[in-house]
């Protein structure tokens, strides 16, 4: 358990969020912490056994999940998700989409595009497109990378841009239907980070960092769950880094 178990963040019991990329990482750290803090959690992942161990973990806990194996950037998928989602749960207020490849994944760049920001709006458009309740939010994930730093693959950095323009355009010309922000992580420690801590480019971006760590999953979840927030009603179109100070060491 965390040392926030306590925290609410102003959300109403009950409410439903749809978190993808929940089978690990940042987004099984969003979907528990958000089911501790009372949210129906629709969890999506590609990987079936994963996203129900998320699941199996909420329920277990005492909270509301359902699993949904769906790939984000299949339509059929998605609106398959998204009923199954609403007949189960009922209305969507909250949205993360955190689902995409990673950067170490070797990409056509046109290719990454589609599965990093293509997949992020048709998540978003579906959602919108059906009954969206009143405060409804949405945090997309982007990355340092692209928009504060480069990084060495060029489909990465240019997909993460994308997310936070995408993330500028609905706070700015969508904020009838929802209000939008996104998360930037710095190195964060996930399955997909595996022993990069360790390697000699890890141990010298982690002497960069003032705080000498990397981030947890939950670290990103609790920034991502207060975007989210009714806390943060008046936040709209922000790309916050989650980064320890990393970049303004740089």
């Amino acid at each position: 358990m965390s040392g926030h178990d306590d925290l609410n963040f102003g959300f109403t019991p009950g409410d439903v969020l749809l978190v993808s990329g929940a089978g690990s990482g940042i987004g099984r750290a969003v979907a528990l912490r958000a089911a501790q803090v009372g949210l129906a959690v629709s969890a999506w992942d590609l990987n079936e056994r994963t996203v129900g161990e998320t699941v199996s973990a909420i329920s277990d806990s005492g909270g509301t999940a359902i699993a949904v194996t769906a790939d984000v950037s299949d339509n059929a998928a998605v609106e398959r998700g998204f009923a199954a989602t609403t007949r189960n749960l009922g209305p969507i207020r909250y949205l993360v989409n955190n689902a995409g490849p990673s950067s170490a994944v070797e990409m056509p760049f046109d290719d990454g595009l589609l599965a990093g920001v293509g997949s992020v709006r048709r998540m978003t458009e579906t959602w919108l497109a059906g009954e969206v309740p009143d405060g409804a939010a949405v945090v997309n994930v982007a990355s340092v990378a692209g928009n504060f730093l480069g990084t060495e693959s060029p489909w990465y950095c240019a997909t993460k841009a994308a997310v936070s323009g995408y993330t500028r355009y609905l706070a700015t010309y969508r904020t009838g239907q929802v209000r939008s922000n996104a998360v930037a992580p710095g190195m964060v420690d996930t399955p997909r980070l595996a022993g990069f801590a360790a390697s000699e480019v890890g141990k010298r971006s982690l002497q960069r960092n003032p705080l000498q760590r990397m981030a947890t999953g939950d670290d990103i979840a609790y920034a991502t769950l207060f975007l989210l927030s009714p806390l943060a009603s008046y936040i709209n179109g922000v790309v916050l880094p989650v980064d320890g100070g990393w970049l303004v060491a740089q």
